[in-house]
C-alpha cells in the first residue's frame, strides 16, 4: 500500500497552503464566532474554486469524486489554517447524497461542490449527536434519523461549544427524502468520510500548534535562555512531534481504504481518527502548557487553534467509540 503523496497531491497541498496563508484566516474565525457569516462565505467560495468540496461530489453531479485522498490532503490544510464553518458537514452531506442519488442529490450537490451552498449534517444514530454544526450558516441541514433522511425546516438556539466558531443547534422538523435500507447504508458511508475528514483536519492542526510552539518557546527566555532548550520542554515537544507523525499514514491508509471501497475501511477510519484526534488534543495541551495561561486568551491567536482540538477530538466518533469499532470483528464497534 502506498502512503506517500504523488506529485499532484502535494501541488495542491501548497496550492490551497498558500491561498488559506493569504486569507487572513484569525480575523475570520473571530468574525465567523460572532455571528458573522461573511468573510467565511467569502473565504468558502475560494477554497470552491480550488475543488474542495467537489472532491466528495461524484461527478455526475458536476463533482470531481469521490477522491478521499484528495480530500484528505484538503482538509490537513484546512486544519492547519484552522478554517471555520461546517467543512467536514458538507462533504459527508456530499458523500450521502452521493450514495442515495435520486432527485435531491441532482439539486443540492451541483450546488455543494460549486460552494454556492452550505450544509450541515446531523446524525441521530447511537453514538450521533442531537446537534447540527453551524445551522445558522447552513443553506441545508440534512437529518439522519435510522434509515430515514430529512431536510430541517428550522433549528433551534445556537448553543456554546468549547470553541466559539464552532456553533451547535438542533434541526427542527422537516421533510423526508429518502427513506428505507439504502439510508442506513448510506450514512454509514458518510459518517465514514466525516470521520476521515475530521482526523485530517485534526492532523493539520496538531501540525500547525506544534509549529507555533515550536516558535514560541525559540523566543520565549527564562533565566536568560531559551526555554525551547530545556530538556523536559525538547521532550513535550518531541514525543507531540511523535504522536502527529504516527497518526499521518494511518489518515492516509485510512483514505486508501474508502477510495478502494475496502470492507475494512471503517476500522481504518476509525483508528485514524483516533490517533490523529488525540495527537492534536495532546498538541493543544502541550501548546497551552508551554505558552502559559495567555496562550488561552484572546491575545494570542494560537488560543483558536487550541480551542479546537477538544471538539475535535469527540466530533463524528469519540475516542472511545473509535477504539471499540477498532477491536470489534465487523468493524463496527
Amino acid at each position: 500500500m502506498r502512503f506517500l503523496l504523488d506529485d499532484e497531491q502535494r501541488e495542491f497541498a501548497r496550492a490551497l497552503d498558500g491561498l488559506l496563508g493569504s486569507a487572513g484566516t484569525p480575523g475570520v474565525v473571530r468574525s465567523w464566532a460572532c455571528g458573522d457569516h461573511g468573510p467565511g462565505r467569502a473565504l468558502w467560495g475560494r477554497l470552491a474554486q480550488a475543488g474542495v468540496f467537489a472532491l466528495a461530489v461524484p461527478e455526475e453531479h458536476e463533482g470531481l469524486g469521490p477522491l478521499p485522498v484528495e480530500l484528505a490532503v484538503a482538509f490537513d490544510e484546512l486544519g492547519r489554517h484552522a478554517v471555520p464553518g461546517p467543512l467536514v458537514e458538507t462533504v459527508a452531506a456530499g458523500a450521502l447524497l452521493g450514495r442515495l442519488g435520486g432527485d435531491t442529490a441532482r439539486a443540492w450537490l451541483p450546488q455543494l461542490a460549486s460552494g454556492k451552498a452550505v450544509a450541515s449534517l446531523c446524525a441521530l444514530a447511537p453514538g450521533g449527536s442531537p446537534y447540527a454544526l453551524d445551522a445558522d450558516a447552513a443553506d441545508a441541514v440534512f437529518v439522519v434519523d435510522g434509515d430515514t433522511v430529512r431536510l430541517a425546516r428550522s433549528h433551534g438556539p445556537v448553543q456554546p461549544s468549547a470553541d466559539p466558531a464552532r456553533r451547535l443547534a438542533r434541526p427542527l422538523g422537516g421533510v423526508v427524502l429518502a427513506q428505507g435500507p439504502a439510508v442506513e447504508v448510506a450514512a454509514v458511508h458518510a459518517a465514514d468520510v466525516a470521520a476521515l475528514a475530521t482526523a485530517a483536519q485534526a492532523l493539520g492542526l496538531g501540525r500547525a500548534l506544534l509549529e507555533r510552539t515550536v516558535e514560541y518557546v525559540r523566543q520565549r527566555t527564562q533565566f536568560q535562555v531559551a526555554v525551547g532548550s530545556f530538556q523536559a520542554v525538547k521532550h513535550r515537544l518531541a514525543d507531540t512531534l511523535i504522536a502527529l507523525e504516527f497518526a499521518q499514514p494511518l489518515v492516509h491508509a485510512a483514505a486508501l481504504a474508502l477510495a478502494a471501497d475496502d470492507p475494512a475501511a471503517g476500522r481504518a477510519v476509525a483508528a485514524a481518527k483516533v490517533s490523529a484526534c488525540e495527537a492534536a488534543y495532546g498538541a493543544a495541551r502541550t501548546a497551552l502548557q508551554l505558552h502559559g495561561a495567555v496562550g488561552y486568551t484572546e491575545e494570542l491567536d494560537v488560543s483558536l487553534w487550541i480551542r479546537k482540538a477538544r471538539p475535535l477530538r469527540t466530533a463524528w466518533g469519540t475516542p472511545t467509540a473509535c477504539r471499540a469499532r477498532v477491536l470489534a470483528p465487523d468493524g463496527r464497534g
